[in-house]
């Protein structure tokens, strides 16, 4: 049975600034995604020699707590967007 059309239509509306501010989270969150790459990889070769071993460990906490930044960049953003929304609406409103 199909569904009455007023039920199969999404109807999106996203803001310019939405999609910014969505966008540069989006970039923050890669580029720390592909310096944690580069600090575990480097960490990981460190960690052949017994000469190195302390490096490639100081190198390994480092990308931890990279890791640990990674929610806070998703947290960080949503709240970020989630307030940019409260101000359209605001602004929609006093119209």
């Amino acid at each position: 049975m199909p569904l009455p059309k007023s039920n199969q239509e999404l109807d999106l509306h996203v803001s310019r600034i939405e999609l910014k501010v969505t966008s540069i989270y989006k970039l923050l969150y890669q580029i720390n995604d592909f310096v944690l790459g580069l600090i575990f990889l480097t960490g990981s070769f460190l960690f052949f020699s017994d000469n190195t071993m302390f490096a490639g460990t100081v190198l390994f906490v480092i990308g931890s707590i990279q890791m640990l930044i990674r929610p806070f960049i998703s947290i960080i953003h949503d709240f970020h967007l989630s307030k940019v929304k409260q101000k359209q609406k605001w602004d929609n409103n006093s119209l």
